[in-house]
């Protein structure tokens, strides 16, 4: 299913995917979810149960670790972890078709005792009192909130609540603190490159507005922040697992002069899970698209993502995937781009 041209963002309240016992709320919310996924991949999400107290911690904890010198930052710069986790500078962070962008992030996952893979093992943190903590805190309430939401859609899809539980037990999803910086200089025009994100879905918590959505018609939608709700998008995985039924919708920031953070959960399965198309959503006049293996697919995208991984990969220090699929693949951009 393609997205439609719609004009704005949806709001489905969660509240009763949160709470047993309410079986017609929450099959209305379910309806609502996949509603949205079908026909926008972009939503705004209330009710979510998450402590406000939570998000000021870390917004606190975040300002205090970029307002730090950039050499201090660098001293957990993420080229210096052997699974990507860490502080990354301006300019770090290419996508296609878009120039060097004025945004320094600092990236974490699942903290895990011993490095077993290019995306799995411990993150970096700086010396800073009061940073892990307050970090740890988000991370940890927003993944809880991300197994409700694999419930909510698994549902949506027809299948049982805890279809992908079993995919859940060391996923890599990623929370990214992104800082964009004041800048009087800055023109209104694309910042980050329009991209799809490279796993299940993201839960996003922005303080400004700046987030670009294409609809179905090939333009961009404005997608301000709303009071204490969270903007959730599908991601490719999920376009994949359901043939395209879910729309994996291309996204951008737009460049503004106001300083701006942004926190993106990036919710995922587990490294070593393949992901091919469900049969109810395959046959007659709609093949099945080729599956990848989720971790894999997230990796050799960062790969053509990072600079320094790009370096790498240059000298044969280390090497893609098999199967690995261009970053224009998915999303709604690719498919305009691919018309006539």
């Amino acid at each position: 299913m393609s997205a439609t041209p719609f004009t704005e963002l949806p709001v489905v309240d969660i509240t009763a995917l949160r709470h047993p016992g309410r079986p017609a709320e929450r099959s209305s919310a379910v309806a609502e979810l996949g509603r949205a996924a079908r026909e926008t991949g972009f939503l705004y999400l209330s009710g979510h149960g998450i402590d406000p107290a939570l998000f000021d911690r870390l917004l606190t904890a975040t300002k205090a670790f970029f307002a730090r010198p950039v050499e201090e930052k660098m001293a957990c710069w993420i080229g210096n972890s052997p699974n990507h986790r860490g502080y990354v500078p301006e300019g770090e962070e290419v996508f296609a078709g878009a120039g060097a962008d004025r945004k320094e992030a600092f990236d974490l996952s699942l903290e895990l005792p011993d490095v077993t893979g290019p995306l799995l093992g411990p993150n970096q943190w700086p010396a800073l009192s009061g940073f892990r903590g307050p970090v740890t805190a988000w991370y940890d309430a927003v993944l809880a909130l991300g197994r409700t939401l694999f419930g909510g859609f698994a549902e949506a899809l027809g299948l049982p609540r805890d279809a992908f539980t079993p995919h859940l037990t060391r996923p890599t999803s990623q929370l990214r603190l992104i800082h964009y910086p004041y800048d009087p200089t800055a023109e209104d025009r694309p910042g980050i490159g329009a991209h799809t994100d490279y796993e299940c879905f993201t839960l996003l918590r922005p303080t400004a507005p700046g987030l670009e959505v294409m609809n179905g018609a090939g333009r961009w939608i404005d997608a301000p922040p709303l009071d204490d709700c969270f903007v959730v998008n599908t991601g490719d995985l999920l376009e994949l697992w359901t043939n395209g039924e879910f729309t994996a919708t291309s996204h951008r920031v737009r460049r503004v002069t106001e300083e701006r953070y942004s926190f993106p959960l990036f919710c995922t399965v587990d490294h070593d899970t393949r992901v091919d198309p469900l049969p109810a959503f395959t046959g007659p006049g709609r093949p099945a698209r080729p599956g990848v293996v989720a971790g894999d697919h997230l990796y050799a995208q960062t790969v053509q993502t990072f600079r320094y991984l790009g370096r790498r990969l240059a000298d044969g220090a280390i090497t893609l995937p098999d199967g690995a699929l261009p970053l224009s693949s998915f999303g709604q951009e690719a498919r305009h781009s691919a018309r006539p």
